[in-house]
């Protein structure tokens, strides 16, 4: 495998990530904390063993390990936005929304770091929150057309998370491991989940769900299948151009669209989405815009 599959698989896994995670939220879970409490869970485990196997390096500051939490912090709320927006909305509107994160990282990086964005890449920046509006059209039931509204802007504020976590990451990766950092936002997933979902009614939820075996192994398939994402991700960006392999990578939006376009002509009950041929097409288009503009920035 050269690079530039790796990063292709890892766009296609996190596309496949995402589809699973909206079938569990509109499908077969009874409620977002009834997902929350396995998930938890599994990324405690996680979270323990690697702390044992990659330990933090000596004399590691205490600022790096509070900035890397703080990270962590922010990515969860930031998934949780997310997730509680799959909840209601189809995932094919939600994903690319927050996957405009790239963005907010551009246009933070001026102020923070001192750099400096051209007009072509301003214009890129237009191009991405165009394509992220024209995904949030809807119709109603009405008939009308509308747009996301609240959950928009708050799906924005999830992006805005996800990039103030990856510029936090960046700084403190100077100083631990990929893996350090890795099992850190473990602990910090499993924290919040669990305080969030732990409730003697949310045990009797789970124990009460059809099919509830099929149900959790697919929860833990696909919170095995995140982490393999993003480690192709690391490999893809250890062995290749991060020019290059940053906006591959970030192609997600384009699979996860795809492949709700296809579930939802095979298995129409697997998702939540809207036929309209006029909806389909305003999607794919938004959603183009949206990866071509991040690439553009991420190249330039």
């Amino acid at each position: 495998m050269n690079w530039t599959s790796a990063a292709i698989l890892s766009a296609a896994t996190a596309g496949v990530v995402n589809i699973i995670d909206s079938h569990l939220l509109s499908r077969r879970m009874p409620g977002l904390r009834s997902f929350l409490l396995p998930v938890g869970a599994i990324h405690l485990v996680f979270a323990i063993v690697l702390f044992f196997v990659f330990p933090l390096p000596e004399n590691t500051e205490p600022r790096v390990i509070l900035i890397a939490l703080l990270s962590g912090t922010a990515r969860v709320i930031a998934v949780l936005i997310m997730l509680y927006n799959l909840t209601r909305e189809d995932v094919s509107r939600v994903i690319p929304v927050v996957q405009t994160y790239p963005v907010f990282v551009a246009i933070i990086a001026v102020p923070l770091l001192g750099e400096s964005l051209y007009p072509l890449q301003w214009l890129a920046i237009i191009i991405v929150v165009a394509g992220a509006v024209m995904v949030s059209i809807q119709h109603s039931s009405s008939g009308a057309t509308t747009w996301l509204g609240k959950p928009f802007i708050l799906l924005l504020a999830s992006s805005l998370l996800f990039a103030l976590a990856d510029i936090s990451s960046k700084y403190v990766l100077d100083y631990i491991s990929f893996w350090n950092m890795f099992y850190l936002t473990a602990f910090c997933i499993s924290g919040v989940f669990l305080l969030v979902s732990a409730r003697p009614y949310i045990l009797k939820q789970l124990s009460n769900i059809e099919n509830r075996s099929t149900t959790l192994a697919i929860i833990f398939f696909n919170e095995v299948l995140a982490p393999l994402g993003i480690v192709l991700s690391i490999w893809a960006l250890a062995n290749g151009p991060v020019s290059l392999v940053s906006p591959i990578v970030g192609s997600r939006p384009m699979f996860v669209v795809l492949f709700a376009l296809v579930l939802s002509r095979l298995a129409p009950g697997f998702l939540k989405w809207q036929s309209s041929r006029r909806i389909i097409a305003l999607r794919l288009i938004g959603t183009a815009m949206i990866v071509g503009g991040i690439s553009f920035i991420s190249l330039t």
